[in-house]
């Protein structure tokens, strides 16, 4: 195996952690081919970071059930990038010049920002600072940018009254949602309060609405649902995600999208 980077080791062991629901310092090692004492560290700062629990001899997901924890975009964003940067781009196809979009704030909208910023004449609705940037940076042709105001969350996107009035003036022609997690039962979630109120409007106020998600957000749930899967047109996903999770979420969702 090609030797990775620690932000890759990291995220391949919460990967492998998700998916047993623990794992072991030795099976780790073996499988990314370092030592077990390099291990030991990338848990330490997983576990630091509130992404996992060790045990003795290796580690288990930091806590079942629903997820109240908010996490900061810098952390979020070392996460899955190499999925979230296939998501992202599967996602800018079915982006045309002269639509209008709405773009929540999340670590995969941001990598689709930076795909979507060539395209002319586009108009970008955002409750994120970090993704309005993206498009100040360098701007296509014709292109412009809608910044909603509000008070700024720990995943840095602006809710509050002020964002909820300018959203209910504002439509779009597609609506690209960023989620803590996507589940059968809970629908998309998120563990802010004032986000999921922002997240629902956004996909209220477009006229088709796309998840953009890495396959760990499936089976996650947030502290506050605020869509049903039915409220969705379309999931951008990863290939990672299990097929019998595509059989559910087809018959809740018009297309789902798998991308390798």
């Amino acid at each position: 195996m090609t030797d990775l980077l620690p932000a890759e080791r990291r995220s391949r062991i919460l990967e492998q952690t998700h998916a047993h629901g623990s794992v072991r310092v030795a099976d780790l090692a073996q499988t990314l081919n370092v030592s077990e004492m390099t291990v030991r560290r990338d848990l330490d700062q997983l576990a630091q970071e509130g992404e996992l629990h060790k045990v003795h001899g290796g580690a288990r997901l930091a806590a079942p059930g629903a997820v109240s924890e908010e996490p900061g975009f810098l952390r979020k964003s070392r996460l899955h990038q190499k999925q979230k940067s296939a998501v992202a781009r599967t996602a800018a196809a079915l982006v045309k010049p002269g639509m209008s979009v709405f773009l929540n704030s999340g670590t995969t909208t941001f990598a689709l920002a930076r795909e979507l910023r060539s395209i002319e004449d586009l108009t970008v609705v955002t409750n994120s600072p970090r993704i309005a940037q993206v498009f100040e940076d360098r701007p296509a042709a014709g292109s412009q940018v809608v910044m909603l105001g509000g008070v700024r969350t720990p995943s840095d996107a602006l809710v509050g009254p002020l964002a909820v009035r300018s959203l209910e003036t504002l439509h779009a022609d597609v609506c690209f949602m960023g989620v803590h997690g996507f589940d059968l039962d809970a629908g998309l979630s998120t563990p802010n309060m004032l986000e999921a109120q922002i997240n629902g409007m956004f996909l209220q106020q477009a006229h088709r609405g796309v998840v953009v998600a890495d396959s760990t957000k499936w089976g996650t749930v947030g502290l506050y649902s605020f869509a049903a899967l039915e409220a969705v047109d379309d999931l951008v996903t990863d290939s990672r995600l299990p097929e019998n999770a595509v059989t559910e979420l087809e018959e809740r969702i018009t297309r789902v999208h798998r991308v390798a």
